[in-house]
């Protein structure tokens, strides 16, 4: 069993709000728009990451991190990358790719909208987890946390924080 914390378009934001769910995980897989090598650097300290740049990352992080990332992990094989849309909005580009991967779960950023749809076309479980930074029209921060086992996601939790980075978040398990 590995439990995953999922999070995306932090813009260079990083305070205890998140830190305190990553001390809660195995991993934590950051989908683009990290903003400063310091939220990455933060996260890595505490735990194992795996993440992609995204279109406002500069130089630095796009060579320490790739546009995407496909790996199996716990009998799960995933895709990330920042933009990617979602069931029957996917640009043609990702559209095909997906279709080439198969993965069983694609996770992707941007939109700082949370999602969790099911595309039972691709047959594969689709995650954004919003945007966990205080830059944004997005009124609540959120992740998500989750655990994998058997070769299968559980326990899908959304993380909400609210924008006032003063204060901590509350948790919603769906």
């Amino acid at each position: 069993m590995k439990k995953i914390l999922l999070l995306s378009d932090t813009h260079s934001h990083i305070d205890e709000s998140i830190l305190k769910y990553v001390h809660t995980v195995d991993e934590v897989w950051h989908a683009g728009d990290i903003g400063s090598l310091a939220v990455t650097e933060a996260i890595a300290k505490l735990k194992p990451l795996k993440a992609v740049h995204g279109n406002i990352d500069n130089i630095n992080i796009r060579q320490q991190f790739t546009e995407e990332l496909i790996f199996t992990t716990n009998g799960i094989k995933v895709y990330i990358t920042h933009i990617g849309g979602y069931p029957k909005k996917y640009s043609l580009h990702i559209k095909q790719k997906l279709k080439a991967i198969h993965p069983d779960v694609f996770i992707c950023g941007h939109s700082h909208i949370l999602k969790v749809i099911y595309d039972k076309e691709l047959n594969l479980l689709h995650l954004n987890p919003g945007a966990a930074g205080i830059y944004g029209l997005h009124v609540v921060r959120t992740m998500l946390r989750f655990t994998i086992e058997n070769a299968t996601i559980k326990n899908l939790e959304i993380i909400e924080i609210p924008k006032d980075k003063k204060k901590f978040g509350s948790l919603n398990r769906i």
